[in-house]
C-alpha cells in the first residue's frame, strides 16, 4: 500500500485497541487500512466517528447488515479505493 500522505500519522506508535490492530497487521506482513492509522493517531476525536460508522452500517434499517457491506464495497471500488 502507499503511504500516507501525512507521514507523522503513520509512523505514530499509539496505543490501545487500534494501536494494538495495527501491531497485529504489521507483524503478519498485512496491507494496514490509512484509515486505522487515522483513528489510532487521535481516538478522541476518532471514536464519535467509529460509533457513527457502526450505526450506520449495523443499526435498525429496512437493509440488512450485508446488503449495506455491498453498497460500501462497490462504492469503494467505484471510487478506486481499496475497500
Amino acid at each position: 500500500m502507499d503511504p500516507m500522505y501525512l507521514a507523522d500519522v503513520e509512523a505514530f506508535r499509539g496505543t490501545g485497541p487500534r494501536a494494538e490492530a495495527i501491531e497485529r497487521l504489521r507483524a503478519a506482513g498485512q496491507p494496514i487500512p490509512q484509515i486505522m492509522h487515522l483513528f489510532a493517531y487521535k481516538p478522541d476525536r476518532t471514536d464519535h466517528l467509529a460509533a457513527f460508522t457502526q450505526g450506520v452500517m449495523r443499526g435498525p434499517s429496512p437493509l440488512s447488515p450485508g446488503q449495506r457491506e455491498l453498497i460500501a464495497a462497490l462504492t469503494s471500488k467505484l471510487n478506486q479505493c481499496l475497500f
